[in-house]
């Protein structure tokens, strides 16, 4: 779930750039049709320019998709502190209990098997 809503968001933001970078380019030549005009007679492509108004109407738009989705990414991590925190928690305590059991086992494990009472334990000379 968490990776089909990521991947709306990717695409919500690479449409949004899209978009973006196609206002900003020149709009592209019309295609001339050869019943319309002689081979010889170009056409001048009309330059489409966005208004003053209209480029930061856009820009706008753009900061206010951002910022609704960066709260949204907030709220997400929000939520799920918590359960990362304990997570953590979790882990270490299990760290701890597991240092302390191979400690306690080295210790153990030491005393019970001295050379003293193993008759035939190997001695080194």
């Amino acid at each position: 779930m968490m990776r089909r809503q990521q991947d709306q968001h990717t695409r919500a933001l690479y449409e949004l750039s899209a978009l973006a970078l196609s206002i900003l380019r020149c709009p592209p030549a019309p295609i001339g049709f050869a019943d319309a005009s002689p081979v010889g007679e170009r056409l001048r492509p009309v330059q489409q320019q966005i208004s003053p108004a209209g480029f930061a109407t856009f820009l706008l738009g753009i900061s206010c998709a951002l910022m609704v989705c960066g709260s949204v990414t907030f709220f997400i991590g929000f939520v799920m502190m918590p359960w990362v925190l304990c997570l953590a928690m979790v882990l270490y305590f299990v760290g701890i209990v597991a240092s302390l059991s191979m400690l306690g086992r080295s210790i153990l494990c030491h005393l019970s098997f001295s050379p003293e009472k193993h008759p035939h334990s190997r001695k080194l000379m």
